[in-house]
């Protein structure tokens, strides 16, 4: 390391230095800010129905791809990557997508165009039928791409051509978050705050979700004891994602003897970047693969630097513009302020998670999870609606009284026409469906509280009545506290000529929009061959 990079890391240190001892940390508001941080990590998970969704998705893009090119070995395949594949995303992130050819030869500009194309095509018709919205191909972009949202489940996906490149650095960040949980708990909460501020969009000139996943990651190499190891280290068996894994195994735990807590991580990261706003400029980078700051010059000038792990010679944090990077400092220097209050016993919990994490998160908190300086629980602001949500109202009663067996047993029967099975009750999964049972959505059903059945993929009612609409109760659990009773999409229902089927798990955000889903019989000619594809492709970075 040369003398100047060694004295403006100095230099960072100091004004790090300065910027700590403004805040005051206690072991006790420590404690309720870590408390207030991991329940809201939890409570923006995604669920699920989140992770089947997206899977579902994937597969249907390769049923249309077979529609496309065939069967033929030179077809291409569409491959997830981004926060999907890194697990660190939630039900309103996008699903990045890959249509990837098996050749290895790098395929030109003018064949993704071309390929693009092939898929804006079919997706027209999609669109024209209802079951996708917002299509909008860019073709002028850096990464020529294809945005388009499934009516039914609210998901955007985002469609590009031979990204392997971001389909290796993905798979890479997935198999490092193993070494510790610490790294994906605070890389979600760092996304999730500046999407609450508007600061994580490329396209407007801010922060890449891998420019915010690589800040966290040289925060944790930079912590001492560090938490993360240099990635100069890790991919000392090349980048392949496969050796990195390999390797990532014999670091597991590499940083246990770092105690910080996330509530730490959290304020240490913003104060970091606080610290440096004015260092940008001299030619300072961050560099994941030294594991340190380093003075960089690039071919351009840019106002944050982050050194791409493996190409050394790009900066994941291009994107950002001169006017943005005010926008995302004003943003910084916001929140440590609100944070410093906070620790300072001059601001409650939920007012600090309303301003870093947007106004629904103080909501879907426990009740219990405040601040104890100074605060009083008596004291709470009173919310728009002072009665708890139907929601609520429902977990609350289930959580008091127990179904009983013999209403199971009715509710079933009455659905089914069937009596339960020694070895439980009549199932139907959702692969052995009938094709045209997902054609079309039926007409909206009405809910019917308070029994509750088990929890299934399918159950089907071969005893309706022609030109009527099914009453059904489903158990709220099968949601995994997602399930509300006031919409009417968590109860789906489609009809064949075996009569109605509810699809607990595949649930839409508006059953008035058919999904991209229901597409999926319509797009193949062959039911046998590619319902195997649809249900048989491999996923290795599930939940």
């Amino acid at each position: 390391m040369e003398s100047g990079d060694t004295d403006l890391m100095k230099i960072a240190e100091k004004l790090e230095s300065k910027i700590l001892p403004m805040i005051r940390f206690t072991p006790e508001n420590v404690i309720d800010l870590d408390r207030l941080l991991c329940d809201t990590f939890i409570s923006q998970c995604p669920k699920p129905i989140d992770y089947h969704n997206r899977r579902d998705l994937v597969r249907i893009f390769n049923t249309i791809t077979k529609e496309i090119y065939g069967n033929s070995d030179g077809s291409p395949v569409v491959e997830e990557y981004g926060s999907f594949v890194m697990d660190m995303f939630d039900k309103k992130s996008d699903l990045d997508l890959s249509i990837t050819f098996n050749d290895s030869s790098e395929v030109s500009r003018k064949k993704k165009i071309s390929t693009l194309h092939k898929f804006n095509r079919k997706l027209l018709l999609i669109e024209r039928q209802g079951h996708v919205t917002g299509l909008q191909p860019i073709w002028t972009a850096r990464v020529p791409i294809i945005k388009v949202t499934d009516s039914g489940t609210g998901i955007e996906c985002d469609l590009s051509v031979d990204n392997r490149d971001g389909i290796a650095k993905s798979r890479i960040i997935h198999a490092i978050s193993a070494i510790d949980e610490r790294f994906r708990k605070l890389s979600f909460l760092m996304k999730s705050w500046a999407k609450a501020h508007d600061i994580n969009s490329p396209k407007d000139s801010t922060l890449s979700s891998l420019s915010i996943v690589s800040f966290v990651a040289f925060h944790l190499q930079t912590r001492n004891p560090p938490i993360l190891p240099p990635f100069s280290i890790l991919l000392k068996e090349g980048d392949d994602p496969a050796s990195v894994a390999k390797v990532v195994k014999t670091y597991l735990n590499y940083g246990k003897q770092n105690k910080e807590s996330l509530a730490m991580l959290f304020i240490t990261l913003l104060v970091k970047l606080a610290s440096v706003e004015k260092l940008w400029e001299k030619g300072f980078c961050a560099s994941l693969y030294e594991g340190s700051w380093i003075l960089k010059s690039w071919k351009r000038s840019y106002p944050i630097s982050v050194e791409d792990f493996i190409d050394r010679s790009q900066n994941v944090a291009r994107a950002v513009g001169r006017n943005a990077v005010k926008t995302i400092y004003r943003c910084i220097h916001k929140s440590l302020d609100f944070l410093t209050q906070f620790l300072n016993g001059q601001s409650q919990g939920n007012n600090l998670m309303d301003v870093l994490f947007g106004k629904n998160t103080a909501s879907t908190l426990e009740v219990g999870v405040t601040s104890h300086i100074g605060e009083n629980k008596n004291n709470l602001p009173i919310l728009q609606n002072p009665h708890p949500p139907k929601k609520r109202r429902l977990e609350e009663h289930l959580e008091e009284k127990k179904v009983r067996i013999r209403n199971e047993k009715k509710i079933v029967s009455a659905l089914q026409g069937t009596e339960p099975l020694r070895g439980g009750w009549v199932q139907q999964s959702l692969s052995e469906t009938p094709r045209n049972s997902l054609v079309s959505l039926a007409a909206p059903v009405s809910y019917r509280p308070p029994h509750a059945i088990s929890s299934t993929n399918i159950k089907v009612n071969h005893n309706h009545n022609p030109g009527t609409t099914p009453h059904f109760s489903l158990h709220p659990v099968a949601f995994e506290r997602s399930y509300n009773p006031s919409i009417p999409s968590h109860l789906i229902a489609s009809q064949s000529s075996q009569g109605f089927a509810i699809h607990q798990k595949s649930v839409a955000s508006n059953p008035y929009l058919p999904s991209i889903h229901s597409h999926l019989p319509q797009v193949g000619r062959n039911p046998y061959t590619q319902r195997a594809f649809y249900n048989n492709r491999n996923n290795p970075f599930g939940p």
